[in-house]
């Protein structure tokens, strides 16, 4: 990875009647920051200025240019997707604001793919408003895992502040349809993958990954449902047998409630709400979403369009600062990963290099962690 500014960190737009240019707007307008890296973003130029007006920011430069490979240090470059005559309606949901999300996505990751940018950021979309020709998928997740997958896996979202991280086995679903999709082998896939993220991107040497229940009480013996003696219990034996450190099943209130989720590296929760929900009241507003599992890394702000935010100075840039900063801890780490854990005679491509994992020698499991944990459920 390229040292100090030469970083060029790609960061779309998103929605441009939420709040994503604000907070690209507020998390650039301090200039020591392009000390770090070279931003290129993916949007309008136009509006990146008028937004920057709105705000009050003084003396926000910017420089728009033809393509990512010809960004310049020191300043905010801007790939322009949607030309002159570019124009928004804060707050609004709209087609138009969708299909601007979904150009400015589309030019990123053929930058990235071509080597022009080398991590990414996106700003926040609208799931509905996106749809179009260019973008039918549940969300940004899918839509990187169809692009970039390793070797044509899945990819993980995970939610990380500071060393707190939840992963999820589903995303983006009906909450009817989780059930059927929490199996042994999707359990045990989640659980694989990301002790792999934690090693390879968070430098966890020997992650321990708190899996929780599906249904209330861990099921209470089988009183609420089979999940957890037909699916969730023999992944995670499975995958101790193969040395990772998975505990559980363990109920999420009693995790969460107790602040037991502070002594494991990882908690992967079954659906969306199960973890997302406490982890955005435990982290606020430094939240950050990364994707694993991509040949390529990217990061979001742990947060949504706002639109009842928008055009009204009231959005915080906190989580946008975090995501870029946390891109660029992710990729140094996993420079370093993959270079210590790689066979130094072999020449890989970069998504070769992505796709390989060192098989490390793991310690017993910490059963006073698990007892903790699961002594608060009620």
């Amino acid at each position: 990875m390229p040292q100090d500014n030469n970083i060029r960190i790609g960061i779309t737009q998103g929605d441009i009647n939420g709040i994503g240019l604000e907070v690209i707007v507020k998390a650039l307008s301090n200039r020591d920051i392009l000390e770090i890296f070279t931003p290129v973003i993916f949007g309008s130029s136009r509006l990146l200025t008028s937004t920057a007006d709105a705000l009050g920011v003084e003396d926000f430069q910017i420089q728009t240019i033809a393509s990512a490979d010809e960004a310049i240090s020191g300043i905010v470059n801007v790939v322009d997707t949607m030309g002159p005559d570019a124009s928004n309606t804060p707050g609004v949901a709209s087609p138009h604001g969708g299909k601007a999300a979904a150009d400015a996505l589309e030019a990123a990751s053929r930058a990235i793919e071509e080597g022009a940018i080398d991590l990414l950021v996106t700003a926040p979309i609208d799931k509905n408003a996106i749809q179009g020709d260019a973008f039918r998928f549940p969300g940004h997740t899918e839509y990187l895992e169809d692009k970039f997958a390793v070797g044509g896996g899945k990819a993980m979202m995970i939610m990380a502040a500071g060393n707190l991280r939840v992963a999820l086995v589903t995303t983006h679903m009906a909450l009817s349809e989780v059930p059927r999709h929490i199996t042994k082998d999707s359990v045990k896939e989640a659980i694989k993958s990301f002790s792999r993220a934690l090693k390879m991107d968070f430098g966890c040497e020997r992650p321990k990954i708190a899996v929780l229940s599906l249904n209330p009480h861990c099921s209470d013996g089988g009183v609420m449902g089979s999940e957890e003696a037909d699916s969730i219990i023999p992944a995670i034996e499975e995958c101790k047998q193969e040395g990772i450190l998975a505990f559980g099943p363990i109920a999420a209130d009693g995790l969460f409630g107790s602040g037991a989720y502070m002594k494991f590296d990882g908690v992967l929760a079954m659906y969306h709400d199960q973890g997302l929900a406490p982890f955005k009241a435990i982290a606020g507003g430094a939240g950050v979403n990364f994707t694993a599992g991509l040949d390529i890394i990217r990061t979001s702000p742990a947060h949504g369009t706002a639109y009842d935010k928008a055009g009204k100075d009231q959005a915080d840039e906190t989580s946008m600062r975090e995501a870029i900063y946390a891109a660029i801890d992710i990729a140094r780490r996993r420079d370093s990963y993959l270079e210590f854990s790689e066979n130094p005679l072999e020449i890989r491509t970069p998504a070769q290099r992505s796709s390989k994992r060192q098989k490390d020698k793991i310690n017993e499991p910490d059963a006073d962690a698990v007892a903790s944990a699961v002594s608060t459920e009620d």
